[in-house]
């Protein structure tokens, strides 16, 4: 074999290789990739503005969803916090993201009382709720667990909840999902990704 074609077929068998060891991939995330499912779909509740709501009123934005109550102790402030923090890493490119906070405590968290929880973080932020029947739904769709725990006659009760947020394209598929304890730096940079439309 004369050594111009022995080079070329180096160099083709080379090219072959790095397309098998995964280089032309997509992005890698920090958080964990749930692409292809389909839980968006489910999500039909009010926000605390009195206003039914679908994925599709926030199309063309990312979107990420929590779920959780106004009285949890730890995980929802901290989550909130976190949100907002990613927020503000991303500079102008915030507007371009929607979070909704879905409440699994409808007998405490009035309207007023979601509004005002939301104002303490970010007034952007929009929180949804529904009749105990339409939460279930939602929570079944998204593979979500809470089970209130306590004096729940006397409504003195904590909720255990599934911590974490789901994480929304641009073009309303699931894609991410980011556990309890991810930095804002982290979402932030997930975020970019997908607002670039990786």
């Amino acid at each position: 074999m004369q050594p111009d074609r022995r080079r070329i077929i180096a160099a083709a068998c080379g090219l072959a290789l790095l397309g098998l060891t995964g280089c032309q991939r997509g992005p890698r995330f920090n958080t964990t990739d749930i692409s292809g499912s389909d839980m968006g779909a489910a999500l039909r509740l009010t926000d605390h503005h009195g206003r039914p709501r679908t994925m599709a009123d926030f199309a063309g934005k990312a979107v990420v969803v929590f779920f959780g109550y106004t009285n949890c102790p730890d995980v929802c402030p901290t989550s909130l916090m976190m949100l907002k923090e990613a927020l503000a890493a991303l500079g102008p490119d915030a507007s371009r993201v929607q979070v909704l906070f879905v409440s699994v405590d409808p007998a405490r968290d009035t309207p007023q009382q979601l509004g005002a929880y939301m104002q303490a973080f970010d007034p952007g932020f929009l929180a949804l709720s529904g009749s105990d029947a339409e939460i279930a739904a939602v929570a079944k769709a998204f593979k979500v667990f809470y089970e209130k725990k306590g004096d729940i006659a006397g409504g003195h009760y904590t909720i255990d909840h599934t911590a974490g947020c789901y994480i929304f394209g641009p073009d309303g598929r699931t894609r991410l999902f980011a556990r309890h304890g991810e930095t804002p730096e982290r979402v932030a940079a997930d975020l970019k990704l997908l607002l670039a439309g990786q």
